[in-house]
């Protein structure tokens, strides 16, 4: 079993059910167990801004799938709920990262692993440091990560 990490936003439409139906869809996958989703959080948007706040949340979860499977499944939920590649970083229904597959590090075109830019967004951080506060990524404390950021943006619901 591998020990997985993801982070889930919406900022288009009916959001909450957004994240809701791409949680249920995990959960359905039969290669995927244990799965703990944490609160929904209000967050301003981060790269391109001149878009409707997001609801994010952070999912760990354990599964069987090789990563570049769960890669498959993640934009299968992305397609299934009308995911488009409009603007980077733009609005969107719904989007599924992964941040963190058990310690692996991996960078290609297709993936990178740990998230290249999860230590920088308070979005991430803050929903997953609720469900396992002693996390510690790349040698350091998810607290001491979460420290760095501005998480002014990051508003529970």
């Amino acid at each position: 079993m591998h020990r997985v990490f993801l982070s889930l936003g919406s900022n288009l439409g009916k959001k909450v059910d957004y994240l809701d139906n791409a949680v249920d869809m995990i959960k359905k996958n039969k290669f995927i167990h244990n799965v703990k989703v944490s609160s929904m959080y209000q967050t301003d948007p981060v790269g391109y801004l001149d878009q409707d706040v997001f609801v994010n949340i952070a999912v760990v979860l354990e599964t069987t799938l090789a990563p570049y499977d769960l890669l498959k499944v993640c934009q299968e939920i992305e397609k299934t709920l009308n995911r488009e590649r409009l603007i980077r970083w733009g609005p969107r229904t719904i989007d599924v990262d992964i941040i963190l597959y058990d310690d692996l590090k991996l960078d290609d075109k297709t993936l990178t692993i740990p998230h290249p830019r999860m230590h920088e967004r308070a979005f991430v951080l803050v929903p997953i440091c609720e469900l396992d506060s002693e996390l510690v990524i790349q040698s350091q404390k998810i607290q001491t990560l979460i420290e760095t950021v501005d998480v002014s943006g990051v508003r529970k619901i």
